[in-house]
């Protein structure tokens, strides 16, 4: 895709620093990281989000974060991480470009990423059932 930043990074129009590449996979330091080592993880091939890259290749995206995460964290001293992907707008994504954070975490980083709120257990059933019944 013609306007596609990360698709440009792939193409080499665009500089990155590159952790990892193979035929199918890119993965690159984040230049607006949470802390230092964030990583984003990215097919070569454009798709917009997750639910739009084929099963083989979302598969082929975990394996390679399995082998990356660890070399992460120890080049950046990190004993944790997050792993993060935004699906959609609603959900935070900016660039569509189906891409996965790895995040290197440290005590007292001061990152938060949930504050969840109780739900009560018909809820939570009701819910459940009808998640059940879309797939």
């Amino acid at each position: 895709m013609s306007d596609c930043i990360f698709c440009k990074i792939v193409s080499g129009e665009i500089p990155s620093h590159k952790v990892y590449e193979d035929e199918a996979v890119l993965a690159f330091l984040d230049i607006h990281p949470i802390n230092p080592g964030h990583t984003l993880v990215i097919p070569k091939e454009h798709h917009n989000d997750l639910l739009d890259t084929p099963p083989e290749l979302q598969a082929k995206l975990i394996q390679v974060i399995g082998k990356i995460a660890p070399a992460v964290l120890k080049a950046v001293g990190a004993l944790a991480f997050n792993l993060g992907v935004n699906n959609g707008r609603e959900a935070g994504q900016i660039i569509f470009h189906t891409h996965f954070h790895i995040m290197p975490r440290f005590s007292n980083d001061g990152h938060k990423l949930w504050h969840g709120k109780s739900l009560g257990q018909e809820e939570l059933s009701k819910i459940s059932q009808t998640i059940q019944k879309h797939l």
